[in-house]
């Protein structure tokens, strides 16, 4: 038997959760180090399995399968798309940089509270949200991702609620209360869709008589597996709910802002970087994959809710005196661009809505860890408490203006290409909403540039007088994504050539083809 490489991926983060939970609570020291070890070890194992993979082989590669409730039809089903592959290298890259930025976030502090702050478990916590990403982008059985989809909540949870952002330490009983108003906000919305798709999901096995993913593709093939149409509309609704929520889309994004806000800035990470990344994916491998009638009939709705919320979250953005709910709000608008991507039906808008959420990892994780390093000095996280920083740390002023640009998708860094794909691949598909989406760019540029000025130019804040600059962990964290910025802006191709081919089957899936230009004929 070949090694389960997969697996293996999959399950060394979560043994690390373990080890990590159980070293002794004397040894805080030794568990961030153990945390980063096996991190570590992740993401060379993601390398692996990024090296072995074949962009012109098979859909599904290094394939995994085993019974698991066979009386039920469940199995323990595993494979790697060009999709799959380039997100899993996007989490296994970013935890190691979110353990280290997070470093002294779950040390005790000298307040009652401090009890609920025991830092293994901060970091076997974040080592278990990893394991089961990694797994939900690995998952090719429906039931399988459904356990794995709604599991990732409940570790989530506690990073929210029990080790929430310190920047509010002044009045900790209304800072507690916050936290846990924003862990179970966020708890119950992805519940609520968690149980439309469980409800979806049945309905799929009772139509399809199967959860696997490649027995249903060859039932659908073979003509053997025949939806009617308003089946299989009620059952792409079930499932697209489920993921707007998590990506999240416009109404249902209201529970973004408040984790953000009072999550740890690598738990902000964690969230919006890579746990809502699973959502847009799903919209991907399973929407599209499943529902292709279904996902063409509600294209023009999905596609009118994306462009909400690009303008939405942008303008929203415009308006915050709150940093880290400010990078929220941006979100929501990058999110909307991704979504707008995938539902344009077109190779450019689908690949570009892939490169999107690679590159809006890498992005948000250096905007986000750098103000996080910012507000951990100054103890706060309101733009007006801040002016001049650039004078008194230029390195942290450099870094965060650099997190920034990207976060407007500015030419030479790496969101650019995958903004402009989305933009072109809409534009030739739906005019209309491409010059609508272009004013997110414009506002993006407005909310970055003035957020920037805000904090970093301008006379010296007294608060900030003796603000000191960036240390080397924050470097290791900061420097090393602004490298991936710059060379991803410049050379995207190690990521296209695995992202275009797993498109290809998804624009067959759905069975569409690009529009072709209209070309006025010579006089």
């Amino acid at each position: 038997m070949s090694f389960p490489l997969l697996t293996a991926t999959a399950a060394l983060p979560a043994i690390g959760a373990i080890v990590t939970a159980a070293v002794p609570a004397a040894q805080r020291t030794v568990a961030k180090w153990v945390a980063l070890f096996f991190s570590l070890g992740t993401l060379v194992l993601a390398g692996i399995v990024f090296a072995r993979f074949e962009p012109g082989g098979d859909r599904y590669q290094l394939t995994e399968s085993k019974a698991w409730i066979a009386d039920f039809g469940v199995r323990y089903e595993l494979g790697v798309d060009g999709i799959g592959v380039a997100l899993l290298g996007l989490t296994a890259l970013l935890i190691p940089f979110v353990i280290v930025a997070g470093w002294h976030d779950a040390d005790p502090l000298e307040t009652k509270s401090s009890r609920w702050r025991p830092t293994q478990g901060f970091f076997a916590l974040i080592l278990m949200v990893e394991a089961m990403v990694i797994l939900s982008f690995l998952a090719t059985d429906v039931f399988l991702f459904y356990i794995l989809f709604e599991a990732m909540l409940i570790p989530m949870y506690f990073l929210i609620g029990g080790f929430g952002d310190r920047a509010h330490a002044g009045s900790d009983e209304n800072a507690s209360k916050q936290r846990s108003y924003a862990a179970v906000k966020f708890l119950l919305y992805n519940l609520a869709g968690g149980l439309i798709m469980l409800a979806a999901v049945i309905g799929l096995y009772v139509v399809a008589g199967s959860f696997s993913l490649s027995e249903i593709a060859a039932a659908r093939a073979d003509g053997t597996l025949e939806m009617a149409t308003s089946t299989e509309r009620w059952l792409f609704l079930g499932f697209f709910l489920a993921f707007a929520i998590k990506a999240p889309l416009w109404p249902l994004h209201t529970w973004l802002p408040n984790a953000m806000g009072e999550a740890t800035a690598p738990v902000a990470v964690l969230i919006t970087a890579i746990v809502d990344k699973v959502g847009t994916f799903a919209m991907l491998r399973f929407c599209l994959g499943l529902f292709p009638e279904a996902s063409k009939w509600a294209t023009p709705v999905v596609i009118a809710l994306a462009l909400v919320s690009i303008v939405y979250g942008a303008l929203l953005a415009v308006g915050q005196r709150d940093i880290k709910r400010l990078i929220a709000y941006a979100s929501i608008s990058h999110f909307g661009f991704i979504i707008l991507g995938i539902f344009a039906m077109t190779s450019q808008g689908q690949s570009g809505a892939t490169l999107y959420m690679v590159n809006h990892g890498i992005s948000t994780a250096a905007l986000l860890l750098v103000a996080g390093f910012l507000i951990t000095r100054r103890g706060s996280r309101l733009i007006a408490d801040y002016g001049g920083v650039q004078k008194v740390a230029p390195v942290l002023a450099g870094t965060f203006l650099i997190g920034g640009l990207a976060t407007l998708s500015l030419p030479g860094l790496a969101p650019f290409v995958s903004e402009f794909l989305v933009l072109v691949g809409t534009f030739s598909a739906y005019p209309v909403a491409g010059i609508i989406a272009t004013s997110g760019i414009v506002l993006a540029a407005i909310y970055v540039l003035v957020l920037y000025q805000r904090t970093m130019t301008g006379p010296v804040a007294e608060s900030v007088r003796t603000m000191p600059d960036l240390k080397a962990r924050e470097l290791v964290v900061a420097v090393p994504l602004i490298a991936l910025l710059l060379l991803l802006g410049v050379f995207p191709k190690p990521l296209t050539e695995v992202v275009n081919p797993a498109v290809k089957h998804t624009m067959s899936d759905v069975q569409k083809k690009d529009p072709q230009p209209e070309v006025e004929a010579a006089k």
